[in-house]
């Protein structure tokens, strides 16, 4: 059995020193992801996201250098297919003139269908991260 990956490119309209805390601030993360999250970021650190009631992503950050790269494990409490911290999530930013380029690659997905979830769910996501990074003035503005 070989792992899957799930590689995204997206380009947000905020710097790296702005979007940078979503993936480590509790009340700037559930902007674009979840309904509450628990976050040590720091190596180590839980990571740990209800994205509702009852589905709870779980892993710990591995590496955490502002504002350009974040990187930790990844998993779904009661899950054993995708259990907590089986997979590994990197976030890279990097600067790209008024904004960000944000490089987000998932490895050690199972299986196809965990990589196409994994993939329909960072997309819609990462969407969701754009509206949220965008300066107040343009948040209305159609993508």
């Amino acid at each position: 059995m070989s792992e899957r990956i799930v590689e995204l490119t997206v380009r947000l309209s905020a710097s790296p020193a702005v979007v940078f805390p979503y993936f480590t601030d509790p009340e700037l993360y559930v902007r674009w992801q979840g309904i509450k999250a628990e976050l040590d970021p720091r190596p180590g650190g839980l990571y740990r996201v209800w994205m509702d009631d009852q589905t709870v992503a779980r892993g710990e950050y591995v590496h955490v250098d502002a504002p350009h790269k974040v990187v930790f494990t990844w998993g779904w409490e009661n899950d054993s297919s995708v259990p907590p911290g089986s997979t590994r999530v990197e976030l890279t930013i990097t600067p790209d003139a008024d904004g960000s380029m944000l490089l987000l690659r998932h490895f050690g997905l199972p299986n196809d269908a965990a990589a196409a979830m994994h993939t329909e769910g960072w997309k819609h996501f990462t969407a969701l991260l754009e509206v949220a990074v965008r300066p107040d003035d343009d948040k209305s503005a159609p993508s």
